[in-house]
């Protein structure tokens, strides 16, 4: 479509402001609402369902009942596999209509919701379903007197907690593993960003899922989400956003009733170009890109980074003219390459963030101003320091936008120390036309995934996670679905 069909399309869109409960779309049990609000012009896109503890008994007894009747949990696979596979062709046949809530609702450019988020949340949802009815069990090595087996099974009611920057991919991550294992899920989606994930249970529901399988509880963090946390009843947390929040639901997890927790946390991404690299102008566009990209709200974002000194300004001045073409737009422009920033507080904090790498001393090469203000939106410029210490704050705290430290190093083990010298370690990429380099450096870098000579490789097929204060278990892939199961060991004597 083109811009006046994606913005006449906006203005007509209908969808859905409720929670999705046992199968309907229902008002909060208290009434309360909160006012969601598209980033682009800070106007809002309705009133959604505030839920709280009274919702999420609710929501947690209907996935109960729903896990204990048999309806999905003992499901053959191949059944499961049916639903979920109707489920993901009905996310690609209404694929605008989930790209566009994407990009209202998180400020994403159009573009980017259509080309990656939208039909990658049916892809999620599609592989799953597939790998499902190929997961075997097992038969352990016994004396002829005995049988052993090791089965899996479903964990149970499994809550699923998930962020504002990529919304029904993040949840697809979650929901594709869990209901494909058999398991009832709640998605509880960020205030920030709730309508995607309302209107995937609609589909669900549409597609056969049963009702209590897969419910949605939009609402605030320390309402709905610690409930949910704290919840005697819920099996399972599985979480992506920020690690202050993960480190609180690990707590809340341990004071009621131990039950599993798996974080995929915050990040601060060391991305490394050495003087060999094969293709510099290749490696620059993709060191723009690693942090403008979803206006740098990106977990894995590429915010540092390290550069040989005897290449640096050469690559500062590419860096310069790159930005160039990622200047914020109205997200609904389909040439946009950056989009929105979430909200006011956000914004608020990146250019807080910009002020501080000011006062600690780094170069502003460009950028660092709010632009767009007319619109009543909250847009950035991409943002480029130089002459950044891994000292300082902006080289070491998660900023979440479009900021770019830009470090020098002399010697490999030099830039793999700094590279190393943080608190996070979701991702991790360098630029070599070494492959011995490569190895040793990527096997030395502690970090849950590793590009080479690329930025944010990989498929559904590829485990993503982090190690350190990044998180723990891992999202995609066969090991998704390992998160979501018990191991069970029987023991048969034989006469």
């Amino acid at each position: 479509m083109d811009n006046q069909s994606w913005h006449e399309f906006a203005e007509q869109l209908t969808y859905s402001t409720q929670a999705f409960i046992n199968g309907t779309l229902t008002n909060s049990a208290e009434g309360r609402t909160f006012s969601c609000i598209n980033p682009a012009n800070g106007e809002s896109l309705g009133d959604v369902a505030r839920c709280g503890e009274a919702d999420v008994e609710l929501a947690v007894t209907a996935a109960r009942q729903a896990f204990n009747s048999g309806c999905w949990s003992e499901l053959a696979p191949s059944e499961r596999k049916k639903s979920l596979q109707k489920f993901a062709q009905l996310i690609e046949a209404n694929i605008e209509k989930l790209a566009l809530l994407e990009s209202m609702d998180a400020g994403k450019p159009i573009s980017d919701a259509m080309g990656y988020d939208a039909p990658a949340t049916a892809r999620c949802i599609a592989w799953n379903a597939e790998a499902i009815d190929k997961i075997y069990d097992e038969v352990a090595p016994t004396s002829s007197d005995a049988l052993a087996l090791v089965t899996r099974e479903p964990v149970g009611v499994v809550a699923a907690i998930v962020p504002w920057n990529f919304p029904s991919v993040m949840a697809s991550w979650k929901l594709g593993p869990a209901l494909a294992a058999g398991n009832s899920v709640i998605v509880k989606p960020s205030e920030k960003s709730p309508l995607s994930a309302i209107y995937l249970a609609e589909l669900a529901f549409e597609a056969g899922i049963p009702a209590g399988v897969f419910q949605v509880l939009p609402g605030f963090g320390n309402e709905a989400g610690q409930a949910l946390a704290l919840h005697n009843d819920v099996d399972c947390i599985t979480f992506t956003g920020s690690t202050a929040v993960g480190k609180k639901l690990v707590t809340f997890a341990g004071e009621s009733n131990l039950k599993r927790t798996f974080m995929e946390c915050g990040g601060k991404s060391p991305h490394i170009i050495f003087d060999d690299v094969k293709d510099i102008d290749k490696a620059v566009a993709t060191a723009v890109s690693a942090i403008c990209y979803n206006q740098g709200e990106v977990c894995t974002a590429g915010s540092r980074l390290l550069v040989h000194r005897s290449i640096y300004d050469d690559v500062v001045s590419k860096l310069k003219d790159g930005v160039k073409n990622w200047q914020p737009k109205n997200p609904l422009t389909i040439d946009s390459s950056m989009g929105a920033i979430i909200d006011e507080q956000q914004l608020s904090k990146i250019l807080s963030y910009i002020d501080i790498g000011v006062k600690e001393g780094a170069t502003l090469v460009c950028g660092g101003k709010q632009v767009l203000q007319e619109t009543g939106g909250f847009f950035v410029e991409p943002t480029i320091f130089t002459n950044v210490t891994p000292a300082m704050r902006i080289s070491r705290e998660e900023i979440f936008g479009p900021v770019l430290s830009v470090i020098p190093f002399d010697t490999v083990d030099e830039a793999l120390e700094i590279a190393n010298d943080s608190e996070y370690g979701l991702a991790a990429g360098l630029w070599t036309s070494d492959i011995t380099k490569a190895v040793r450096c990527s096997r030395a870098l502690r970090a849950g995934t590793v590009f080479v000579n690329n930025w944010d490789g990989g498929d559904m097929t590829m485990p993503f996670g982090g190690y350190k204060q990044s998180g723990n278990g891992r999202d995609k892939s066969l090991h998704a679905i390992e998160k979501y199961t018990e191991l069970k060991s029987t023991w048969i004597e034989l006469d």
